[in-house]
């Protein structure tokens, strides 16, 4: 087999051809598992576990190989310093993969995570304006509160002896902190059990996951009834945030003030469609708030879920864990001082090492935009090639016993690697221009959660707990948290 030694090094750049003198392979020459005609490899795809398949025909093809969805030919890499390459070769030589962003774009999600070109670039300044650290600051005294409610209802819990679903009240959770910042809205999703935008946007992502692997559009034509429901599901989520959109302006119509010191992402992408020859949209505004409230949801949540997957089965780190919140927390029970983030470094530890193991996006995405030479390969316009980021931190040198949880690697010390080289070898949060807008927000909620828990209870697993298993839609998600919560004493 292939090693990813093998294509470590070699820069992704575009070329006509054989101008250096020598002679590059063509897709066809790449090995690769063996499809039907008109299905390609579908049918061997694991259904929902589409990451897990593509990982598997790389231990089995090599580092660089190619498979097939119907008529349409993939290219993956494994190797974390190409896929680091590709990464910088964005937006210009590289962009996110078509079908990716034609099935988002389909179900309402659009904004700057489907634009590409000078599009990309007028959203994505808008966008970082509204997500920079200053703008955390100042809305961080409301994520203390949504905290504090999400510990009040799992210490109630406890206390009443009720089974707690804590998937279900960390994604609502974070979706009530996406809505908070993005439009100055508390919608209380982690109190209201059945709430509809949360239980939509789960729809949405099931859907698109789904999508990703079928070779024909057919609900383009003959929607089935999921496909309608997935619709449906679409248009209740873009009336939803049309409606915040239309109580945001009748704010700023009331404030004008606002409109030059926007207090949340939505007014500022109001004011800056307003201006005039802006090139915004109201389709612009709709579309990235939408973005927020489903970038935010899904992908802090299910990266909380594999850390305390981790935790509860691991009593020697959970207690290092506890002891680091105590100190730093003292009588405190979570987080009330943003300079506090900085001084956690073994839950910084035990984050990056399940963002390596389990990272929310195992698959990066990306299509060329002219022809080009990766790996020696010469790769054609508009080829999608996937980068396999987990497998590429496997086959790495840096990560001895790579199968292992081992926080301590993170470190750094006579004996590892300092942490800021292993950050380089691995992309939860992407990377190069398109690198995660949210990435600091994301990090906050992680380091309130897990402090606030550490410091509160004591994570174990239940007895007889069912396998976690991988699943993958837009992002991978376990299959379940067999999780037990206590109080601490």
């Amino acid at each position: 087999m292939n090693t990813s030694a093998q294509v470590r090094g070699v820069e992704v750049g575009q070329t006509n051809g054989i101008e250096d003198g020598r002679t590059l392979k063509r897709l066809q020459d790449l090995p690769g598992p063996r499809g039907f005609s008109v299905l390609g490899n579908m049918l061997q795809i694991k259904a929902m576990q589409f990451h897990v398949s593509l990982e598997q025909w790389a231990r089995d093809y090599g580092s660089v190989y190619t498979f097939a969805i119907g008529s349409e030919q993939f290219v993956v890499v494994t190797d974390n310093a190409l896929i680091a390459s590709m990464l910088r070769d964005r937006p210009d030589a590289l962009r996110r993969g078509a079908r990716l962003s034609d099935r988002l774009v389909e179900l309402g999600v659009s904004g700057v995570f489907t634009g590409e070109g000078e599009d990309w670039r007028k959203q994505r300044k808008l966008v970082m304006r509204a997500l920079t650290p200053e703008v955390i600051r100042r809305f961080f005294p409301t994520m203390i509160a949504m905290t504090e409610r999400l510990r009040q209802r799992w210490v109630t819990a406890v206390h009443e002896g009720r089974v707690i679903d804590v998937m279900r009240d960390l994604k609502a959770y974070t979706l009530d902190i996406a809505i908070g910042l993005a439009m100055g809205q508390d919608i209380n999703a982690l109190e209201h059990d059945s709430d509809l935008l949360q239980r939509d946007i789960e729809q949405i992502f099931n859907r698109v996951g789904k999508r990703l692997i079928i070779p024909f559009a057919y609900w383009r034509r003959f929607p089935l009834a999921a496909d309608r429901a997935a619709t449906a599901c679409a248009q209740r989520i873009e009336r939803t945030i049309t409606g915040f959109i239309a109580n945001a302006r009748r704010d700023m119509e009331r404030d004008p003030h606002k409109r030059e010191h926007p207090e949340n992402m939505l007014q500022a992408l109001i004011a800056a469609r307003d201006e005039p020859d802006s090139g915004f949209t109201d389709a612009h505004v709709i579309g990235n708030a939408i973005t927020m409230v489903f970038a935010g949801e899904d992908t802090t949540s299910n990266s909380i879920s594999w850390l305390l997957d981790f935790v509860s089965t691991m009593p020697p780190v959970a207690v290092r864990l506890a002891n680091e919140a105590d100190t730093l927390l003292g009588d405190a029970n979570l987080l009330t001082d943003m300079a506090m983030l900085d001084r956690l470094p073994y839950l910084d530890a035990t984050n990056n090492e399940a963002m390596r193991l389990k990272p929310v996006a195992p698959l990066l995405g990306f299509q060329t935009v002219n022809d080009m030479e990766i790996a020696g390969v010469r790769v054609p316009k508009d080829t999608q090639i996937l980068g396999c980021s987990r497998l590429a931190s496997e086959w790495s040198n840096e990560f001895p016993n790579y199968d292992e949880f081992i926080p301590e690697r993170w470190l750094g010390g006579e004996d590892t690697i300092g942490s800021d080289d292993l950050k380089r070898k691995i992309f939860p949060f992407g990377g190069g221009p398109r690198f995660c807008p949210g990435r600091f927000l994301a990090l906050v909620e992680i380091k309130m959660v897990m402090t606030m828990v550490a410091r509160n209870f004591i994570v174990s697993r239940i007895e007889n707990p069912p396998p976690v298993k991988e699943f993958y839609t837009f992002t991978m998600t376990p299959s379940c948290l067999p999780i037990r919560l206590e109080l601490r004493h």
